[in-house]
């Protein structure tokens, strides 16, 4: 069983580890393809199906694969049948309320994110809504059978797929010469064919697993309005508080695409798409930073969540401190790099220096940014998630005044700003709800090491950069550069470590442990 659940988290965190970096990737070859319009109508309407598909299927596969689990535990075949049908009638039934909103406020909304560039796109994505909550409903089902493989193979499938699509409908949409908008649109259609493509792949695994298993498929059970309405409170009892707390990041980025356009226009800038998709840049590097810190530490949540159900108070301190402190030591120097390295990244990867302080900005916000995530997902395995919710809903209130008041002094860069503080906030509250159980240091020895040695290396990859005439680079020897010195910065780094802490610390760091230990050995 534990080999079983192992080979299980293995699965669902590659795949959930690539599925993010697929996610965050393509906006660079997208930007390259179509251009800072097309990104920017993308960055603008995405956060509104994100919030809207969070509110539909958050939480869901997982309360159903709980429900299915201890029907299992207590051999009830008839409540996982019917756990089935519930969920798949609520599920339908809140993606397509989602998708009639967004086609009947589609105008309204698209007038909010600064002109009718993305009307289409608001009504081609809307469509995704009639597909991924029914996805969701597969997941949790097998999920509840401890088998975590097709979860973890759809939403690979889901996200190649997609990508795959978004690239090659820009690059010949743009060859075509079909105008921002009508791009912008197809990008966001490709959403459609990734979640089809997934959810055919799980119908068929399904499918399999039904003709396998001859309790389900001989015997009929009964089921009535009665037992699909108690199976909707069960589902959505347990399915709401996770929906809230899977919600920060969509919410803070919805108030982005619903405040900044204004406040851009008070600036006095016209080409909000345009403009935001400068913007975008800064979000997609951040994004990616992000995702290599949390998809490494996220996994420890759940061995915080069961410590705590067990009321081992100590280990609950030593958990909670671990995954915090190797946050810090994975989070931290990234967004230093992506700081100091802005000028080159953004050569590299966009082919100007537009929107260079932004990137900067951002990327130093990334390691606040990793922080919160993590803090919520403590928040969460300690019972604590209404709580957290709370400080979300709070951020994104106070962000939406910050960004009005900073975007109409100072553009963009006030966007970036206010999203630095916004993330310190969230970070401070979530620190402060964890202390009022756990007494976890706010700094330790460790963490001061980490800190001063990813200041060292800024200076070490930073100050030569200062100097340099990036405008003057191509991309190539831009992105030779930032590789180059990523690889001299990472050098500096983990020598401090080494020197002051020793090489223990050395062997926490996944993959460069392993990969530090078969050096010792040899």
């Amino acid at each position: 069983m534990k080999q079983s659940f192992l080979k299980g988290a293995f699965f669902i965190t590659a795949a959930t580890f690539l599925s993010k970096v697929l996610g965050s990737l393509f906006r660079i070859p997208l930007q390259n393809i179509a251009g800072d319009e097309v990104l920017g109508i993308f960055t603008l309407v995405f956060p509104i199906y994100m919030v809207i598909l969070t509110l539909s299927v958050a939480g869901i596969p997982l309360a159903i694969s709980k429900l299915i689990s201890e029907a299992l535990a207590k051999n009830e075949l008839d409540s996982i049948t019917n756990i089935y049908r519930t969920s798949t009638v609520l599920t339908f039934s809140f993606g397509l309320i989602g998708f009639i909103f967004l086609n009947v406020f589609s105008v309204p909304l698209s007038a909010v994110l600064g002109g009718r560039s993305s009307l289409w796109s608001i009504i081609m994505v809307s469509f995704t809504l009639l597909v991924a909550p029914y996805m969701s409903v597969y997941r949790g089902f097998f999920q509840g059978f401890n088998d975590m493989r097709p979860t973890a193979f759809s939403q690979v499938i889901e996200q190649f797929v997609r990508v795959a699509f978004i690239l090659i409908l820009a690059y010949v949409f743009v060859n075509k010469g079909f105008p921002s908008s009508k791009i912008a649109a197809g990008v966001m259609g490709s959403s459609v064919i990734g979640a089809l493509s997934s959810l055919v792949y799980l119908r068929w695994h399904y499918a399999r697993f039904i003709g396998k298993r001859s309790e389900f498929g001989e015997k009929r059970y009964t089921y009535d309005f009665q037992q699909f309405k108690s199976g909707v409170i069960k589902i959505l009892r347990l399915s709401i508080p996770i929906a809230v707390g899977s919600l920060m990041m969509a919410l803070l980025n919805l108030v982005d695409s619903l405040s900044i356009p204004t406040a851009l226009k008070v600036y006095g800038l016209s080409h909000i798409s345009d403009w935001y998709g400068v913007y975008g840049r800064g979000l997609a590097l951040v994004q990616i930073a992000t995702v290599f810190s949390t998809s490494l530490v996220l996994p420890m949540v759940p061995a915080i969540s069961a410590s705590i159900a067990l009321k081992n108070h100590a280990k609950n301190i030593q958990l909670i401190e671990k995954a915090r402190g190797l946050n810090v030591m994975i989070s931290w120097p990234a967004a230093i790099g992506v700081m100091c390295l802005a000028m080159p990244l953004n050569m590299a990867l966009f082919g100007d220096l537009r929107g260079s302080s932004i990137i900067a900005l951002l990327g130093f916000t990334s390691f606040f940014n990793a922080v919160a995530v993590l803090d919520t997902g403590i928040l969460a395995g300690m019972n604590l998630q209404i709580q957290s919710a709370k400080i979300i809903l709070l951020a994104a209130v106070l962000k939406a005044a910050l960004n009005f008041l900073f975007v109409s002094v100072w553009g963009l860069i006030g966007a970036a700003l206010s999203t630095l503080i916004i993330f310190c906030l969230i970070s401070f509250f979530n620190l402060y709800l964890i202390r009022g159980k756990y007494p976890v240091s706010m700094l330790t020895k460790s963490k001061i090491i980490y800190i001063g040695a990813g200041l060292v290396m800024g200076m070490v990859v930073g100050i030569p950069t200062y100097y340099f005439h990036v405008a003057t680079w191509s991309r190539m020897f831009s992105l030779v550069y930032v590789l180059l010195t990523a690889f001299v910065g990472a050098g500096v780094y983990l020598g401090i470590i080494l020197i002051f802490m020793g090489a223990s610390q050395l062997r926490k760091l996944p993959l460069i442990g392993v990969m530090f230990e078969k050096v010792v050995r040899k």
